[in-house]
């Protein structure tokens, strides 16, 4: 019988919709897995097909406070750190913003000290928020951004911004291996039904029959990026050696109102389009320049098409 792992690998906000995914890929590939969660937005119900898995271990934490893992890690080495812990859509991180900076922040420092202690690598999710309302299109990693740090959405984006911060400064200072990734508008199984963005919020929609909301005059444009694709990005980032950041997103940009017709088109659904006034701050063109990330051989590979039937599957096996 094969020994068991020694290399621990941490997720901090695993049990979260992009965390579950990336812990189902490296359990898939044999790495013994800690997940951290305090499942305020995370859910057990995301985990409940890795349950059994035996190189799996849950633990209930914030990470606004020191982590104690010892009896988790029992005999293994902690190698890898994963920091994914924070509410990612508007609807979530704006219901407690002070919540959401401070777990952005403090989970960050919180996460490098254990990094350090255990001379662990450690990969800092970031977001295209950093960007803001971007004024240069499309957004490069050497863009600094337009964010409205008194906003409703600064929370976050500032929140991400100090975490990146943190990060470089310990690695200027303390030799730390660190890598940053700016994650863009992602999508797929396992998306909360009431997680607020627009891909989720158009397919609930649609599945019903209800009306699909469309924010401002449906002009405005990201870019999806299936959860797949994502995972393999985060992981390139992280088995290489450049610090980034690195923009990890689908280029291909469609706008509000093209999705909507996608969602219609591809569920049958009769739904009615309505509109809403545009929130504060939220930004009308979000597209990455992924040519740093495609240097490292990787790029989106499913087309908005392809993932949109398998999310879309997913929501109706929630009906």
């Amino acid at each position: 019988m094969a020994n068991a792992p020694t290399r621990a690998i941490l997720i901090a906000g695993g049990a979260g919709f992009i965390g579950s995914h990336l812990a189902e890929r490296l359990l898939n590939d044999d790495c013994r897995v800690i997940i951290a969660d305090n499942f305020v937005t995370g859910s057990r119900q995301n985990l409940e097909h890795l349950a059994s898995n035996p190189n799996l271990t849950v633990v209930e934490a914030n990470v606004r406070e020191p982590l104690r893992l010892d009896k988790a890690l029992a005999d293994s080495v902690l190698a890898e750190i994963y920091n994914l812990a924070s509410p990612a859509s508007p609807k979530h991180y704006q219901k407690d913003p002070i919540d959401t900076l401070l777990t952005n922040v403090l989970g960050a420092h919180n996460l490098l000290e254990l990094a350090a202690k255990h001379g662990a690598d450690y990969f800092q999710a970031s977001t295209s928020e950093v960007y803001g309302d971007p004024a240069v299109h499309p957004q490069t990693e050497t863009y600094w951004g337009n964010v409205n740090p008194i906003g409703i959405r600064s929370c976050y984006d500032e929140g991400k911004r100090a975490a990146e911060t943190l990060c470089f400064d310990h690695a200027r200072k303390r030799g730390a291996k660190v890598r940053v990734g700016r994650i863009f508008n992602t999508y797929g199984p396992r998306m909360a039904r009431d997680d607020g963005r627009v891909v989720s919020n158009f397919i609930v929609q649609a599945l019903a029959g209800t009306p699909l909301t469309i924010y401002g005059d449906g002009k405005q444009s990201r870019s999806f990026q299936y959860i797949d694709d994502l995972v393999a990005g985060i992981l390139a980032v992280m088995r290489q050696g450049d610090m980034g950041p690195f923009n990890l997103g689908n280029p291909d940009e469609f706008t509000m109102r093209e999705l909507a017709d996608k969602v219609l088109a591809m569920t049958g659904s009769k739904s009615q389009i309505v509109t809403e006034p545009l929130p504060q701050d939220d930004p009308t063109r979000r597209c990455p320049d992924i040519s740093k990330a495609r240097a490292l051989g990787w790029e989106p590979k499913v087309a908005l098409e392809e993932g949109l039937q398998k999310t879309i599957e997913y929501f109706r096996g929630l009906v």
